[in-house]
């Protein structure tokens, strides 16, 4: 990788932290933070995932910038970064929305600078005590709207994630917030519903601790993740969340229909045609 001597991580959550916990490991570059949260700042300095604090102000002495806020954030973020970073610099953001963040930034006269980075990483868990080195090793990375920036800038920001253990794929903003509406934000929807159900109908909360077996614990694991998070998230990509929660609901609602008909023909079909998810996962 090019020689890497400052990085400054902006939001030092789950996946901010995370990141500085690797990059302290994996490289010789010194670690500088920023975070709005004043205790999550002093937080990331007592668990040395970060070696200092810093501003806004110093940003012109990084090589790398990390974005990793909240993705309503990020476009103004971006801007105020973009606008302080030298010629070389890479910023990147972790977010797990594109297309708004590409066009808040697709004028900018430093874009050339900027990476649309998502690395699909994470634990329902948040936070910089939630933090560790290895969240990223075999994972996917995506990288949006790649043309935009500069092929230098580029190749140092695939080197870094493929420091991280990441293996990039490159897609057009438009057809990643689509797709990641199916697979990422519809299973995070489907687990905070499970949640908010069982918790309506079931108010004894020993009945839930007692009955719940491994099932319901992996498929409403996701409903223990940041609120403060997920908000934006789908709010940011409504749209294409709206027509996969329309599907969904469509398949509940057929799926309903079939069981309330006895019809167990149709529900075993339904199951063992949806057994072929294991060809695609696995």
């Amino acid at each position: 990788m090019q020689k890497v001597n400052n990085i400054t991580i902006i939001g030092l959550g789950l996946l901010g932290g995370s990141m500085g916990l690797a990059l302290k490991k994996k490289t010789k570059a010194k670690i500088w933070g920023i975070d709005a949260d004043k205790e999550h700042l002093q937080k990331a300095q007592e668990l040395q995932i970060i070696d200092a604090a810093t501003t806004l102000n110093n940003l012109h002495k990084s090589d790398v910038v990390i974005i990793a806020v909240p993705v309503n954030k990020i476009p103004e973020v971006a801007k105020e970064v973009l606008n302080q970073v030298q010629e070389n610099t890479l910023v990147f953001d972790v977010g797990s929305t594109k297309h708004s963040i590409c066009e808040a930034v697709k004028d900018h006269p430093q874009r050339e600078n900027y990476v649309a980075a998502h690395p699909i990483a994470g634990t329902e868990f948040s936070g910089p005590n939630a933090a560790f080195d290895s969240l990223f090793e075999n994972k996917k990375n995506i990288i949006c709207d790649a043309r935009l920036t500069n092929p230098k800038i580029l190749k140092k920001a695939v080197e870094l994630f493929k420091v991280l253990g990441m293996q990039t794929d490159f897609m057009e903003s438009e057809s990643h917030d689509k797709h990641i509406a199916y697979v990422s934000h519809l299973s995070h929807i489907s687990s905070f519903m499970l949640g908010k159900t069982v918790m309506e109908i079931e108010k004894d909360e020993i009945n839930i601790f007692n009955m719940a077996g491994s099932g319901f614990e992996s498929t409403v694991r996701l409903a223990k993740s940041s609120a403060p998070t997920w908000t934006p998230i789908f709010i940011e990509n409504k749209e294409n969340i709206i027509r996969s929660l329309d599907e969904y609901i469509r398949n509940l609602q057929e799926f309903k229909e079939h069981i309330a008909n006895d019809n167990e023909k149709a529900v075993f079909r339904i199951m063992e045609e949806t057994n072929y998810i294991k060809e695609i996962l696995d």
